[in-house]
């Protein structure tokens, strides 16, 4: 996987659009692609228990995903949840289920999405670069 995720404007814009319509609740789903280029975004389910401050994906996506990987189809490169209330950046909680398979999250927060590259108990900030979509 490479170190910069590569990501087209109009799935920023989806990305944000999505945390807009799920607020004030979570809302979380899968980046798709190949190497480091996110090609789409799957939104998934969120069963937390508290939607409002937590966010946890829908194991039934996660297995699809796995799945339609081992078949030939797009890779699993990372996640993503929004923060209705916070920033842009790994919460202390986010931290707490790093679960350190590098893969990345975007986190979206206040209209901005950051990057971010899941390591063991922490996050490793990354940029990104933008694509033609």
């Amino acid at each position: 996987m490479a170190t910069m995720p590569e990501i087209s404007i109009e799935l920023l814009r989806r990305l944000v659009a999505e945390a807009d319509r799920a607020a004030p609740l979570e809302c979380c789903g899968l980046l798709l692609g190949q190497g480091a280029r996110i090609e789409t975004i799957e939104s998934a389910r969120n069963i937390a228990a508290d939607p409002h401050r937590r966010f946890e994906i829908d194991p039934a996506a996660l297995f699809a995903a796995y799945r339609a990987e081992r078949s030939g189809g797009l890779q699993l490169i990372g996640y993503y949840h929004s923060h209705p209330s916070g920033h842009p950046a790994p919460s202390p909680r986010d931290c707490e289920h790093a679960s350190g398979d590098r893969r990345v999250w975007a986190i979206i927060a206040g209209g901005e999405v950051g990057f971010w590259r899941d390591m063991d108990g922490s996050f490793e900030a990354l940029s990104c670069r933008l694509v033609d979509g």
